[in-house]
Order: C-alpha cells, then structure tokens, then sequence
C-alpha cells in the first residue's frame, strides 16, 4: 500500500511538472517574436541610451556627494 501511495505521488508530480512545462512552452514567445521584442526595446535606441546614461550619472554624482557628507540629506537642508 505504501509504495502504491508512493508511486501515485510521484506521478501526480511528474504530471504536474509535465503540465506547467506545457503551459510555458505555449505561453512563450516564439523566436521571431523575440527578437520583435529585442528590437523595440528603449534600450536599444541610442539616444535613449545617452538619456539614460546621463541619468544614471546624475544619480551616482547625488548618491557620492551624499556618502562624503554627515548631513542626512533625506531630512531637507540643514538648520
């Protein structure tokens, strides 16, 4: 009796890793619908990228400056 309830165990998981493998192969992108996606992607027009890059800059010139001060920034200006 136990290796009966082991064996359908094991089956009902087998079955359960089948069926959400399925689920994700039909619910995937196919290849050429991928590289759509790779090519309307922000990142791949350049200037987007050169917006972004510069943004990235402000924000770890911010982040530095706020690490080299005692002040805690978060509060507002000093009193």
């Amino acid at each position: 009796m136990s290796g009966m309830r082991t064996f359908l165990s094991a089956s009902g998981m087998v079955a359960v890793v089948g069926l959400g493998y399925g689920m994700w192969s039909i619910i995937s992108p196919g290849e050429e619908q991928r590289r759509e996606l790779i090519k309307n992607l922000p990142e791949s027009n350049p200037k987007r990228m050169e917006e972004t890059r510069k943004r990235n800059a402000l924000v770890m010139q911010a982040l530095k400056e706020a690490a080299e001060t005692d002040e805690n920034i978060a509060r507002g200006p000093a009193r």
